[in-house]
C-alpha cells in the first residue's frame, strides 16, 4: 500500500507535499507549527488539511501494522497463499482486511468446527459438487456414526450444512456484496419499545437520565427536532421501593417518551438518513425506549447467494445449498452485517457531528475580546443568591460577592445598593450576565436599575455553559485556592466576556454547550478532534508570554502540561519574560520545543521588537533586512510606523525580495503581515458581542418582528439565535437563506450578530421559530 499515494489522492494535494508533511510529522513538528512556519514545504496547506492528513496517516500507518500480523497469523497455520497475500497487500480499510482475515481469525468453537471435527468436510464437498450422481441422502448415511454423535443422515445432512453457511459467511466477496446491498437498498426501522417495569423506569427517569442531563442546553435544544436530547435535573422524585407508587418518575418516562413520538413504526433508507436522525435512534435505543434494525432485501440476497452456489443446477445436493444459504444469511450474516452498517453510520454521524462541534467550538473561540473594560461578572441564582465578581481589564478579579435579589429572597434595594458600589469604586463598563438558572429575573433587576441610575454601563447575557464545571476543577482550584465554587463561577462569566479564548480553554470542551449529541460519541475521538480545535485557535491568535495561564500555554505548539507549569513557575520567580530566547532557560523545554513554540509566544514591552509579533525567531534577520529595505526601525514597529509596509509592498517585486531576504515567498508574505500589523489580535475581525440596556421577554415577541441577535449554537437542522428573551429561537435550514442551503456553517457562525425575523412563538412550550429570509421586511424592529 502506497501510504503517499492514497493521501494525496483523498486530499487532493500533489506527492510532494505528502512526503513533506510525513518526514515533518515524523520529525515532531506539531500541526500549528506547520502550517504557520513551513509553508513553502507543505505547499501552504492549511491546519484543517494537515489536520485531515495527521488521521489518515494515523490510520494508515495502523492499518499497515494490522496487516503484518494478519500476514504473520495465517503465515503461522501454514494458509498463505500468494493471492490472499496479495489481497492483504492491497486492502485499503480496516473492513476489506478484517474480511479476509476472518476465515483465519482464532475464535470459539463454531458449529461449523464441531462438523469438520466429526469428519463431515467430505459431505460438505460432496454437496457442493455439481457432478455429483449419488442421492445426498444415501451419501449422507455413509456419515451415520453413534461414537462420533450422528445419529442419522439427516443430522449428517445438517452438520455439513453447517459447514458451507460458515464458508459461505466468510467469503469476502459475498459480505462485501451483502454489505454495499444493505447501505444502498436497506432501510433503518424503528418502533416503540415495550415499557418497562418499575425498577426500570425509576432508573431511566431518575439515575440514567441525570447522566444526560450534563448536556443541557445543546442537546435539549436538538430535541425540538426530535433528535432525543435531556435537560432533566437528574433528581428522582417520589417513592419507587416495591408496592409504593412512583408517578413523578412515570411522568419523566413519559416526557421522555414524547420525544421519541415521532419514531414509531419509522422508516427510512440507510443511504439517505442524516447524522443526527442516527445519533437519536441510537440515544433512543440506548435508553430503552426505542428498537432500531436495519432491513434489508431479503430475496435479492438469497437470489444473489443462491446463483453464487449455483443452486440452479440439478444436483443433489442443491436443496441442501439452498438451505445452508438461508442459514448463513440469517444466522451468520444478517448480524454481522447490519451491526457493521450501523457502525459505519454512526461513526459518519459522529464525525459530521464531531465537525459541526469543531466549527462551532472554534467560532466561540474566536470571537473577539472585550478589551480594555472593567467587566462584573453575575451568576444568577435563586435561593443560593446571585454571587458576583469584579475583573479588571487584565482579568485580575478585584472584588467578589453575594447578594440576593432573586426569590426567596427578593433583597432588591439591597442589591442594588451593593451593585451601584461595585460599579462607582471600580468603574465597572460592563456587566456579564450568565444565561442560566433566575437569569431572566436578573436581567430584569440589572435592566431596571441601569434605567433608574443611568450610569454609563451596558450589559451582556453570556452562556455560562462549562462555568460550574471550570468552578469545581483542579485548574480553578489553583487558579483561585481561597474561592468558593461561585466565586470561581462569577469570575469566569466574566472574564469570558472579556478574553473567549483564555478562559473557555479552561474548560472541557464538550461540557461548552455548542455541539449536538456530544455526550454520546466515542469519547477518545471527540476529545482529540477538539483538542486541534482549541490548538489551532490557540496557537492562531498567539499568547501573551507574561499573561497567559498554565492551561493556556500547554495548547501552544510544542509546549507539553508539565513545560507549560514550568514556564508559569519561572515567570513567577524571575520576572517577566523580556525576550523569547529566555524561554531556553525553562526547565525541559529544549530547541525542538523552542523552535515548535516561539513564534505563537508574544512579549509586549520585552528587549526584542519583533517578540511582540508572529515573526518566527529564524526569520529575524530577514524581517530586519525588510524593515531597513522600507526605511522603518525595529522601534517603529511599537508606534505602529510599519503600517505603512503593506501597501508599498504591492508595488514591490516579490521575487526580487524574497531573493534578497532568503525567505519563500509564502514566508515573506506572512512576514510582511506581521510587520504591517504588529501585536494585531485576528480576532478584532469579528463581530463585537451584543451590548444590552434594555430586556424583553418571550410575551412580548410578535410574529413579523424584525430583531438583532447572536448565534450560540449551530446543529444539522439550523441555528439557535439568542434575541434576548432567555430562550434561543430556531433559524431552522430552510429559513437561513433566500436559496438552498446544504450546511448551515455555509451561511452563519458561532458568534455572528445577524438580524431575524419571528415566525411563530409557541410561549407554553417556549419555542421560537426564526427566519434570516427577507429580515428588512418585518413590522417592529429592536
Amino acid at each position: 500500500m502506497d501510504i503517499t499515494k492514497i493521501i494525496s489522492g483523498e486530499l487532493e494535494i500533489k506527492n510532494w507535499q505528502t512526503e513533506a508533511v510525513i518526514r515533518l510529522i515524523d520529525e515532531g513538528s506539531t500541526i500549528p507549527f506547520i502550517a504557520r512556519y513551513r509553508k513553502e514545504a507543505t505547499g501552504a496547506l492549511d491546519d484543517t488539511v494537515l489536520r485531515k492528513f495527521a488521521e489518515r496517516l494515523t490510520y494508515l500507518r495502523a492499518l499497515e501494522d494490522r496487516k503484518k500480523t494478519v500476514i504473520s497469523t495465517i503465515e503461522s497455520q501454514g494458509k498463505m497463499t500468494p493471492a490472499l497475500a496479495e489481497a492483504v497487500e492491497k486492502a485499503q480499510t480496516n473492513a476489506e482486511l478484517e474480511d479476509l482475515y476472518r476465515p483465519y481469525r482464532p475464535k470459539r468453537r463454531t458449529r461449523a468446527m464441531i462438523a469438520r471435527e466429526k469428519g463431515l468436510e467430505p459431505l460438505a464437498r460432496f454437496l457442493m459438487d455439481d457432478r455429483a450422481e449419488t442421492d445426498a441422502k444415501a451419501e449422507a448415511e455413509k456419515y451415520i456414526d453413534a461414537e462420533k454423535g450422528i445419529d442419522d443422515a439427516a443430522q449428517a445432512l445438517q452438520m455439513a450444512q453447517d459447514i458451507i453457511a460458515e464458508e459461505i459467511s466468510e467469503s469476502p466477496e459475498e459480505r462485501a456484496w451483502i454489505r454495499r446491498t444493505a447501505e444502498e437498498k436497506g432501510e433503518i426501522v424503528t418502533a416503540r419499545r415495550k415499557r418497562r417495569a418499575s425498577k426500570d423506569v425509576a432508573e431511566a427517569a431518575g439515575e440514567g437520565m441525570g447522566k444526560r442531563s450534563v448536556a443541557k442546553v445543546s442537546d435539549a435544544r436538538t430535541e425540538r427536532e426530535n433528535a432525543g436530547g435531556s435537560n432533566t435535573s437528574g433528581k428522582t422524585e417520589g417513592k419507587t421501593a416495591a408496592g409504593k407508587k412512583a408517578a413523578p418518575v412515570n411522568q419523566k418516562l413519559e416526557a421522555r417518551e414524547a420525544v421519541y413520538a415521532n419514531y414509531e413504526d419509522f422508516r427510512e433508507p440507510v443511504r439517505s438518513i442524516p447524522g443526527h436522525r442516527i445519533l437519536a435512534l441510537n440515544r433512543g435505543e440506548k435508553e430503552e425506549f426505542l428498537t432500531v434494525s436495519i432491513d434489508v432485501p431479503e430475496e435479492e440476497v438469497l437470489r444473489h447467494m443462491e446463483r453464487r452456489l449455483h443452486c440452479d443446477r440439478r444436483a443433489s445436493g442443491v436443496p441442501y445449498r439452498k438451505e445452508a444459504a438461508k442459514d448463513a444469511w440469517k444466522r451468520l450474516i444478517l448480524p454481522q452485517v447490519t451491526t457493521e452498517v450501523r457502525g459505519e453510520l454512526t461513526a459518519k454521524a459522529e464525525e459530521g457531528a464531531i465537525g459541526v462541534f469543531g466549527a462551532n467550538l472554534r467560532q466561540l473561540l474566536l470571537q473577539p475580546p472585550l478589551s480594555g473594560k472593567t467587566v462584573l461578572g453575575w451568576d444568577p441564582a435563586f435561593r443560593t443568591g446571585c454571587k458576583l465578581a469584579v475583573s479588571d481589564p487584565e482579568g485580575k478579579i478585584l472584588a467578589t460577592t453575594v447578594i440576593y435579589p432573586t426569590a426567596p429572597q427578593n433583597k432588591v434595594k439591597e442589591a442594588e445598593e451593593v451593585l451601584e458600589k461595585l460599579i462607582r469604586r471600580y468603574h465597572v463598563d460592563v456587566i456579564s450576565v450568565g444565561n442560566g438558572t433566575a437569569s431572566r429575573e436578573s436581567e430584569k433587576i440589572i435592566a431596571d436599575f441601569l434605567r433608574r441610575t443611568k450610569l454609563p454601563v451596558k450589559y451582556a447575557i453570556v452562556s455560562e455553559a462549562g462555568a460550574s464545571v471550570y468552578s469545581a476543577s483542579e485548574t480553578a482550584a489553583k487558579e483561585f485556592p481561597n474561592f468558593d465554587v461561585g466565586q470561581r463561577s462569577s469570575a469566569s462569566i466574566a472574564r469570558r466576556l472579556q478574553d473567549p479564548l483564555a478562559e473557555l480553554v479552561k474548560i472541557d470542551p464538550k461540557a461548552i454547550g455548542v455541539g449536538q449529541y456530544q455526550h454520546d460519541m466515542n469519547e477518545k475521538r471527540m476529545d482529540e478532534a477538539l483538542r486541534g480545535v482549541v490548538e489551532d485557535a490557540v496557537n492562531r491568535v498567539g499568547v501573551n508570554l507574561n499573561t497567559a495561564s498554565a492551561v493556556l500555554l500547554s495548547f501552544i505548539s510544542g509546549i507539553s502540561g508539565t513545560v507549560a507549569e514550568n514556564i508559569v513557575k519561572y515567570r513567577e520567580e524571575h520576572g517577566a519574560f523580556t525576550t523569547r530566547k529566555e524561554l531556553l532557560k525553562v526547565p525541559k523545554l529544549g530547541p525542538k520545543a523552542y523552535e515548535q513554540c516561539a513564534g505563537f509566544l508574544r512579549i509586549r514591552g520585552g528587549k526584542e521588537p519583533l517578540d511582540m509579533t508572529g515573526v518566527h525567531p529564524e526569520s529575524y534577520e530577514a524581517a530586519r533586512t525588510l524593515l531597513a529595505h522600507f526605511g522603518c526601525s525595529e522601534e517603529d514597529l511599537k508606534s505602529g510606523v510599519t503600517r505603512s509596509i503593506a501597501q508599498k509592498i504591492r508595488k514591490e517585486d516579490l521575487k526580487k525580495l524574497s531573493a534578497q531576504t532568503g525567505l519563500g515567498e509564502y514566508t515573506l508574505k506572512d512576514v510582511i503581515d506581521e510587520l504591517s500589523k504588529p501585536g494585531r489580535d485576528p480576532r478584532e475581525d469579528a463581530p463585537a458581542p451584543v451590548l444590552r440596556q434594555d430586556v424583553m421577554d418571550l410575551e412580548s415577541l410578535q410574529e413579523g418582528m424584525i430583531l438583532t441577535g447572536t448565534v450560540r449554537n449551530i446543529v444539522d437542522f439550523g441555528a439557535f439565535v439568542d434575541i434576548g428573551v432567555h430562550q434561543d429561537g430556531l433559524v431552522h435550514i430552510s429559513q437561513l437563506a433566500d436559496r438552498f442551503v446544504k450546511n448551515p456553517l455555509d451561511v452563519v457562525s458561532v458568534g455572528d450578530v445577524v438580524k431575524v425575523r419571528v415566525l411563530s412563538v409557541d410561549v407554553e412550550r417556549k419555542k421560537i421559530s426564526l427566519s434570516m429570509k427577507n429580515v428588512e421586511e418585518g413590522k417592529n424592529r429592536r
